[in-house]
């Protein structure tokens, strides 16, 4: 900037009219700050499209249908609007379950799996569904069986006259449905049927020593998977730091890529193609 200064035919014109032909050149920077309010003000969020095109500001977020955020710029060239790539204006939230209750007592489900490998015979593998409850008088949880008509990929629980239907006294936790012999996951009927805001756990490889198990919340209908240790103990259990100083992660080793020729079983022209 001084450079440019004194190379300007403003300046050179000022020094040729000036006494002294020797002056000091100085520039002195000044940086002029909005404050935040000022800044903030051509800025706003609006629930509605309506609310913000009849607003004062010139660049407006509004939440959609479709979760995201969009931003409204108004021009003297018209109003654009596009997903917004990047929102400050609100915090991160992160989905997820935070309990209020302790965590399911393992012996619990040890009891549940037990029942679960009951249905599982010789000739024919069946579902099966259990209610776990927690009892807010004696400070504890149970699991209810409610009744049932059970196939190997299906169940249909009967509800009705739940002896703990009485949310003073009891709160319906989770509910559990083993797969059998199948692996654990969330079937497009469990999403079905599963539109109620709780947790849901399914049980799978019942087959086997240690069986699968998967969880996840509802919130409204949204779906969203957790680890099933955020909810039942034992499953996350500390160890001995000795055993994992005598362990050695070796390095894995880079692929080497060797060309093999085919020959032999390919027509000779294939292979001059290869």
């Amino acid at each position: 900037m001084k450079e440019t200064i004194e190379r300007s035919r403003e300046f050179l014109d000022a020094l040729k009219k000036s006494k002294d032909k020797n002056p000091v050149c100085l520039v002195k920077p000044k940086v002029v700050m909005k404050t935040k309010g000022t800044a903030a003000s051509y800025k706003g969020n609006f629930q509605t499209v309506e609310e913000a095109r009849a607003s004062d500001k010139v660049i407006c977020v509004i939440p959609a249908s479709d979760g995201r955020f969009y931003e409204l710029r108004k021009t003297d060239a018209g109003e654009f609007i596009a997903p917004a790539s990047k929102v400050v204006d609100f915090q991160q939230v992160r989905a997820g379950f935070t309990p209020a209750l302790p965590l399911i007592p393992l012996d619990l489900i040890g009891s549940i799996t037990s029942f679960f490998r009951s249905f599982m015979e010789k000739d024919a593998e069946y579902e099966a569904l259990a209610l776990i409850y927690w009892s807010a008088e004696a400070r504890c949880f149970f699991a209810y069986v409610p009744k049932q008509t059970v196939r190997k990929e299906h169940i249909e629980a009967d509800l009705r006259d739940c002896p703990y239907d009485d949310d003073a006294r009891y709160i319906r936790y989770a509910d559990i449905h083993s797969h059998n012999s199948m692996e654990a996951f969330f079937s497009a009927e469990d999403d079905r049927d599963e539109w109620g805001t709780g947790l849901y756990l399914v049980m799978g490889e019942l087959d086997r020593f240690f069986p699968d198990i998967k969880a996840r919340i509802s919130c409204g209908g949204s779906f969203v998977e957790i680890d099933p240790g955020e909810v039942i103990e034992g499953l996350k259990r500390d160890y001995p730091q000795e055993w994992a100083k005598n362990v050695t992660r070796e390095e894995k080793k880079p692929f080497r890529d060797f060309s093999v020729r085919p020959g032999g079983f390919l027509p000779s022209a294939l292979e001059e193609r290869l």
